[in-house]
């Protein structure tokens, strides 16, 4: 009966979403408000069956339900319930429900939200909306159903992936990482409706500021959360492998990002209006092409998922979104000429305008690293692999350009920038670059990309803090506290000093990324137990070994003393899981993390009889400062979208109720975000 109800409830949730699509359309063509606010009861109708589904499906998984299809896969009776819960996104079918879940939640906000806003264009978000859901939908009642009946029901099952059991970050990175991707699918709902009424001012970009922004920070918490899984789990000793499926959350990352920095210049310059709407039109089409990339099983990966048959619907309905924007955009070629130009070079607009074009360029090469094996294999049958050294050779030289632009744009104001005044500018920041560049070498620092890693951000660092300063100097003098000061020059400006705060996280990943991949030690031997391995300061002595039984696997573990100077600093446990379904054990090391750097502790082989372990011991400068890094974007978001204290009038619609002009008040000003 669970099946059965689950299935049901996704039957029932196709119709409904074909009506309010349908309904919102005709009732916005022929304006039957009516029929409008039928199809917004439609929306909400399909999101009440879309998350009565996914009640019956982890009812099911908790259950021990092994009568679905989908819990026979995946469920296990020693699996912990924890784990049981978030089994919901450990295969194929139940990641598609939870995808649908995540997309019929924005759209149940989205239309409850701007229910009484954007009269004109909202029924066409809203049909946009459904009409993706009719997708997924049709992909779960077909190739795709979770809820296929077994019978007879086994009265086991294999459990989920190992690689979901074994850390609670898998309870982070997926979740994370629909909200970011199907996020997207807001923004990109809004320029189809923004299109199809020909309405292509700034009104829509002001709109999904704050819905690109939601899905934008959920990509980088996402991004973040996986590279750190991989750091925990996988036991190389990295983060990032340029994978194709961690560059395929990349790319629309990346496009994401700079449609956030070109929107300000369509704000305030009415500029930039065909380039935005083709940026978010490329994000959404990413996330959907890195959907497919994990669920089609053309890859082989630890992060994708095995061979399914629905590789080819997600191809065709990829296609078909390209080709109804890309018509759309061509309709409306003349009201997507921007009224405003570029008056100079030295300006924040054009600033901005390379950094787009650098962000692109990046997107670019990752998409064709990541597309030419695929594309190679097709067409001749044999397997091409593009590596990592492509990637840092082609990817790094622009970073650095971005990093550079970071430090610029900031400085510069809109429309031109006298030359005189450059010295003024960027004189003190570019000391500070050099000044970082040399404290750099002085404590070890080595290599051109790295050393100029470091003076940039120095460079861009100073830029931002200086404005900062300045301000808060000024109410410093005036009497206030300098904590109070700072907080409420932040709040003078929330947009524009949320962005620096962002962008000071970026600045923080980049050193750790260039300190930890650049200069790090790696030893690796074989010990038995008394013997030591000596890795920069630190000496790794193995105890001993032991096997330990858990509910849901089989573990192996090297007790290890970490000593520094003759002194004991610490006992860690890398392990080797060893789980049922899986005859290779996955490796869990033992980190041991300080604010100057990581000694990273990894199993990978031993004796039967416990007479020897291998070991890797990696010394990691820095690294903990990239998950702080995370941290200090999400905080910067927030501080970019919290409401201030007085409430302007629907801000957002503010086109209903005066005309678009090109100089917004000074209030809007804003940085890079």
């Amino acid at each position: 009966m669970t099946a059965q109800i689950g299935y049901l409830a996704l039957a029932l949730a196709l119709p409904v979403a074909l009506y309010g699509a349908l309904a919102s359309i005709v009732g916005g063509r022929t304006e039957h408000w009516a029929l409008v606010v039928s199809g917004r009861r439609a929306a909400l109708a399909f999101v009440g069956l879309v998350t009565l589904a996914v009640v019956v499906m982890e009812y099911a998984l908790l259950t021990h339900d092994f009568s679905v299809g989908y819990v026979a896969r995946v469920g296990s009776l020693d699996t912990p319930p924890f784990i049981t819960l978030i089994s919901l996104w450990a295969a194929l079918e139940g990641s598609i429900l939870f995808w649908l879940w995540v997309l019929a939640l924005y759209t149940g906000v989205c239309v409850w939200l701007y229910r009484g806003r954007h009269r004109e264009e909202l029924p066409y978000v809203t049909a946009t909306l459904l009409l993706i859901g009719v997708f997924f939908l049709v992909v779960l009642l077909g190739p795709g159903n979770p809820f296929t009946l077994v019978d007879p029901a086994p009265l086991d099952g294999p459990g989920p992936n190992p690689l979901l059991q074994n850390h609670p970050l898998m309870a982070l990175h997926p979740p994370t990482q629909y909200l970011g991707y199907v996020g997207f699918s807001v923004p990109y709902a809004f320029a189809i409706a923004a299109l199809v009424t020909g309405k292509v001012d700034a009104w829509w970009v002001r709109a999904v500021r704050r819905w690109t922004l939601a899905a934008w920070v959920f990509l980088t918490l996402s991004i973040m959360a996986g590279g750190w899984w991989a750091y925990e789990v996988l036991g190389w000793g990295g983060y990032w492998a340029w994978d194709p499926v961690e560059n395929a959350a990349l790319m629309p990352w990346l496009v994401g990002t700079a449609f956030l920095h070109s929107v300000m210049v369509q704000e305030r310059r009415e500029m930039l209006r065909g380039w935005n709407v083709a940026l978010i039109i490329t994000t959404f089409a990413l996330t959907i092409f890195g959907t497919f990339l994990t669920r089609s099983g053309v890859l082989g990966s630890v992060h994708a998922f095995s061979e399914s048959p629905i590789g080819p619907l997600f191809l065709g309905f990829l296609a078909v979104v390209l080709i109804v924007s890309t018509a759309l955009v061509l309709w409306r070629t003349a009201p997507l000429k921007s009224p405003g130009r570029l008056n100079a070079l030295l300006s924040r607009e054009a600033a901005f305008l390379v950094a787009n074009l650098l962000f692109m360029v990046l997107t670019f090469t990752l998409f064709l690293g990541t597309v030419f094996p695929l594309v190679a294999e097709a067409a001749t049958g044999a397997k091409v692999s593009v590596g990592a050294p492509y990637f840092n050779r082609m990817t790094v030289p622009v970073l650095a350009g971005i990093v550079f632009l970071m430090g610029v744009g900031p400085a510069l104001p809109w429309r031109a920038s006298g030359r005189g005044g450059l010295g003024s500018r960027f004189g003190k920041s570019v000391l500070a670059g050099v000044v970082a560049t040399v404290l750099a070498l002085i404590l070890g620092g080595r290599g051109f990309w790295p050393l100029l890693t470091f003076g940039l951000t120095g460079f861009a660092a100073w830029t931002m803090l200086s404005e900062v300063g300045k301000g808060v100097l000024v109410r410093v003098r005036k009497g206030e506290s300098p904590f109070v000061a700072l907080a409420r020059f932040i709040a003078g400006n929330r947009r524009r000093y949320g962005g620096y705060i962002v962008h000071s996280g970026v600045l923080l990943a980049a050193v750790a990324i260039a300190a930890s991949w650049n200069h790090r030690s790696v030893e690796e031997a074989s010990l038995r137990p008394g013997e030591s391995l000596e890795v920069g300061r630190y000496s790794v002595r193995l105890d001993g070994v032991r096997g330990e039984q858990e509910q849901n696997r089989f573990a192996v573990i090297a007790d290890v003393t970490v000593a520094r100077d003759g002194k004991v600093l610490d006992r860690r446990a890398p392990r080797l899981n060893f789980y049922p379904s899986q005859k290779q054990p996955i490796p869990t090391p033992s980190v041991r993390t300080t604010a100057r750097e990581d000694l990273f502790l990894s199993m990978t082989a031993f004796e039967d009889d416990g007479s020897s372990v291998t070991l890797k011991v990696i010394v990691m400068p820095l690294v903990v400062w990239l998950w702080v890094s995370g941290g200090v974007m999400t905080a910067g978001i927030l501080v970019a979208v919290w409401p201030t204290g007085t409430r302007r009038v629907k801000s957002a619609d503010r086109r209903i109720i005066t005309p678009p002009t090109t100089e917004p008040a000074p209030d809007r000003e804003e940085a890079l975000v």
